[in-house]
């Protein structure tokens, strides 16, 4: 296996617009501890909402309704918005490559929601 080709890879993708771009808003938006003590609350309902929604479960309404205010807060500061969708960029990237990877391997590999 070729692991020197995927630390290239690594450096690849550390030197990538999405990556710089998203580390950048990043340091900016973490940097205050209110903003990212939302942001975690905000990751961590979308997770759960998403599971329910993945086991066809219905979700939680105090969760939806948090999730929302918490969207709306945060989405609602340019620079909150601008990391939030530069990390959606970057994760969009990383599936592009894991999905290349695995039809190079032959791996018949399922994700949710694909």
């Amino acid at each position: 296996m070729q692991y020197d080709s995927a630390h290239r890879l690594a450096a690849d993708i550390r030197q990538s617009e999405e990556y710089q771009t998203y580390h950048r808003l990043k340091d900016d938006v973490m940097a205050d501890e209110t903003v990212a003590a939302l942001i975690r609350e905000y990751k961590k309902l979308q997770l759960s909402l998403q599971m329910a929604a993945m086991s066809g479960q219905q979700p939680d309404s105090d969760d939806m309704q948090r999730f929302s205010g918490i969207s709306a807060l945060l989405f609602g500061k340019p620079e909150v918005s601008q990391y939030l969708l530069a990390e959606m960029r970057l994760q969009q990237a990383m599936a592009d490559i894991f999905k290349i990877l695995t039809d190079a391997a032959d791996l018949d590999v399922q994700l949710p929601g694909a």
